[in-house]
């Protein structure tokens, strides 16, 4: 089923209940469902194109323009405002979109990244709200789409390649939000504090589909500065959080942050890139919090997993949401048992319809498997990620399939080596790539990002550090400092970047 009349009757019971802070103001519920309803008629009156294009900064006004196009009858496609000008035209080309929900200083962005013949029509959310935005419009009937059918329309962040349009329907979006509310039981006290953008797809699910449908506040903040996160979680003292680890590891900075800043904590959850266990040691032993990891991708809608506090291992993202399955399949895609090392891969209501306007690829991903127990064949995601689930369930990320390096025919995960560079005294962050070796076929060259302060760190030092922990043919032959290791807007390190510029400097 659709969750827009979940959301909607939520809504109509909570029309004077918070729903949103952001940077701007504040909403109640009846704003958002007026909002929503004059949006919808506005796309109406506008275009005839199937999909519509928002592009807004993290807050409250991303959940109206998503429900406006629902109520219209359309399929919202979030795009990110960081893309590069190829990058953008490629996704309003691939989206056949001719009209873009919108608001503020992003209208200048759009006609400095967009060439004059190829923008779309733009409707300010900001300008719409001023004049229209008052009392309820004529209600009617909200359609009820079927769970087949496209809810969404969600563009990867490119680190190969052009960007790939995930088709997510709206049964995998009902499921993902219910099964995440049910794992975690989670209800409409719960306060969320949000800085992941809501184009993402955790930013989508979790941040704003999750509390429309409890009914409960959230807090959005459209950049990331630390100290105004923590000056965040003293005012709202909200029950979630959900961030990448890098953002975590910056909000050590702020030398003012203390346990009881933290305190009201529920969750503090870590997701989008591995955990390091040195961080995770600091939350605890620092402000006493337990950061919780997680792990989902945009093709499961997205959460797959999820720790908590009674269901917790360290170095595990924990076990599956209700209804979602863990497959580790081998070479050969055959199915292995607990505790052996293979493809990650994902069977549930989650998975996605498809890739946009790319069945070969989407066929390379999606697997109808026959499966024990199952009377007919199964659709499973294959995610290209490496590791293990144990016998209690529970999951763990040894690596990357495309990442894995072959040095010397022995096969060696970025993973690993990044786990024991990020437990040197002067490392803030690392990433590992691949370079080409004439006799070894491979060898580990490690980016690092060094702490405040951190100004003697010696590469040599540091590869013996790595000798201490890891085989010899596991070492980096190279460590290389960078003032900032490059990441996408949701903070994971693009890997990609770091190879294209090893590459560079290697023909040079």
């Amino acid at each position: 089923m659709s969750l827009l009349r979940p959301i909607l009757r939520k809504a109509l019971t909570h029309l004077r209940h918070p729903a949103a802070v952001d940077d701007l103001g504040s909403y109640r519920y009846g704003r958002i469902l007026a909002g929503a309803f004059f949006v919808a008629r506005t796309i109406e009156r506008t275009t005839d194109a199937k999909h519509v294009g928002v592009m807004l900064p993290t807050g409250g006004a991303f959940p109206i323009a998503v429900l406006g196009c629902w109520l219209a009858g359309r399929v919202p496609v979030p795009i990110n405002y960081l893309l590069s000008r190829d990058d953008l035209h490629h996704v309003l080309n691939d989206a056949e979109i001719d009209t873009l929900l919108t608001a503020g200083k992003l209208l200048d962005h759009i006609h400095k990244n967009t060439a004059e013949d190829a923008i779309p029509d733009t409707l300010n959310l900001v300008k719409l709200e001023e004049q229209k935005f008052k009392g309820l419009p004529p209600l009617r009937l909200p359609p009820n789409p079927g769970d087949d059918e496209l809810a969404v329309l969600l563009y990867t962040s490119g680190t190969s390649g052009k960007p790939k349009g995930v088709e997510l329907t709206h049964g995998n979006l009902e499921s993902n939000a219910r099964a995440s509310i049910e794992h975690a039981q989670l209800n409409e006290r719960c306060v969320f504090l949000g800085v992941l953008p809501q184009f993402h797809t955790f930013g989508l699910t979790v941040l704003t589909l999750v509390p429309l449908l409890l009914g409960a506040r959230v807090v959005y903040t459209a950049r990331f500065v630390p100290r105004r996160l923590v000056e965040l979680m003293k005012e709202h003292r909200p029950d979630v959080f959900v961030a990448v680890p890098s953002m975590y590891h910056a909000l050590l900075s702020v030398k003012s942050a203390q346990g009881d800043d933290f305190s009201s904590l529920r969750y503090a959850i870590a997701g989008g890139e591995k955990l390091p266990a040195a961080l995770d040691e600091q939350y605890r032993t620092r402000f006493g919090v337990q950061l919780y990891e997680g792990y989902g991708l945009t093709e499961t809608s997205p959460v797959t997993n999820w720790s908590t506090p009674d269901r917790h291992k360290p170095g595990s993202v924990g076990p599956t949401l209700p209804g979602v399955r863990n497959l580790i399949l081998g070479e050969k895609d055959e199915l292995l048992p607990d505790d052996a090392e293979g493809e990650i891969c994902i069977a549930g209501p989650n998975v996605m319809r498809g890739y946009h306007g790319l069945p070969e690829l989407t066929g390379q991903v999606i697997l109808n498997m026959e499966l024990p127990g199952e009377a007919q064949p199964v659709r499973v995601f294959r995610t290209g990620d490496i590791g293990k689930r144990d016998a209690d369930g529970f999951l763990y990320i040894t690596g990357r399939k495309k990442e894995m390096l072959i040095v010397s025919g022995e096969n060696v995960f970025p993973r690993e080596i990044e786990e024991v560079l990020d437990k040197h005294p002067a490392v803030g962050a690392s990433a590992v790539i691949g370079a080409p070796d004439p006799s070894r076929g491979e060898v580990p060259v490690a980016f690092v990002e060094l702490k405040d302060g951190a100004e003697d760190f010696d590469p040599s030092e540091a590869r013996n550090f790595c000798r201490q922990h890891l085989a010899p043919f596991k070492v980096p032959r190279d460590i290389r400092v960078m003032d900032e290791l490059p990441r996408n807007p949701t903070g994971k390190i693009m890997r990609r970047a770091l190879t294209i510029e090893h590459d560079a400097e290697a023909e040079a």
